[in-house]
């Protein structure tokens, strides 16, 4: 067989489902990487903050489901074809890129192929449901998420400022006014300091405050130009 030459050609209808469409251009280029190393089935894997799912292409569908969703959601496999040095198709395969969510460290789920759930025969590590009374594959995502300013609920905000340790904290934005004395963070672990804020939904300008020069949040790249022309974070909060 002539050599396989990869080529990232998603050829798949359920392509705008996937997880990772769903976010911003960084996710595409993430996503497009990732596609780029698949070149055969294999067990699931993560790397960073994305799971990778394979599937051989001997059935008309093969779909995946989640514990974390409570099954509740067949997600769909994509096709990949991959291609020779000629660009004569050698082979194809199934596979589901899923951006992990923050919560989720561990992974349990089945595969819907062509209407049977069953588990996934690429994966050795099955667990047992006493609750659904059957085996579920496994995939341990474990790993370290750092802290970011981002939505805890349905009308409160989580602000996060990672920086050295033991300084005093301060967040101001349009919600104060930009009265920057109004609320500061607590450190809640060395260099880690937050504080939750209710907010209505809305677009909000802020930053945060060590002195008397305002910093940009780290964790957020979306950033505006304040009226006196300095620069803010934005945060969306729906």
């Amino acid at each position: 067989m002539k050599a396989k030459w990869i080529v990232a050609l998603l050829l798949s209808t359920a392509l705008l489902t996937s997880p990772l469409y769903a976010g911003d251009d960084d996710d595409r280029l993430t996503f497009e990487t990732l596609v780029s190393h698949i070149d055969s089935v294999t067990a699931p894997y993560v790397t960073g903050d994305y799971a990778v799912f394979t599937a051989e292409h001997n059935a008309r569908f093969v779909g995946i489901a989640f514990d974390y969703e409570n099954f509740s959601v067949i997600h769909p496999m994509q096709i990949r074809t991959i291609y020779d040095y000629d660009f004569n198709p050698v082979d194809s395969l199934y596979f589901f890129i899923l951006k992990l969510p923050k919560t989720v460290q561990d992974i349990n789920y089945r595969l819907v192929i062509d209407g049977l759930w069953t588990t996934d025969p690429l994966n050795a590590n099955k667990t047992y449901s006493r609750q659904a009374g059957l085996y579920l594959s496994h995939l341990d995502a474990s790993r370290t998420v750092p802290a970011v300013t981002e939505k805890i609920n349905s009308n409160t905000v989580r602000f996060t400022y990672r920086g050295a340790k033991g300084q005093q904290v301060r967040l101001g934005g349009s919600f104060t006014n930009w009265d920057s004395w109004i609320y500061t963070l607590t450190e809640t672990s060395p260099g880690v300091y937050e504080i939750d804020i209710p907010l209505a939904p809305g677009k909000y300008e802020y930053a945060f405050y060590t002195g008397i020069q305002s910093t940009p949040d780290p964790s957020n790249p979306e950033r505006v130009y304040t009226a006196d022309g300095r620069i803010a974070s934005l945060l969306i909060v729906q």
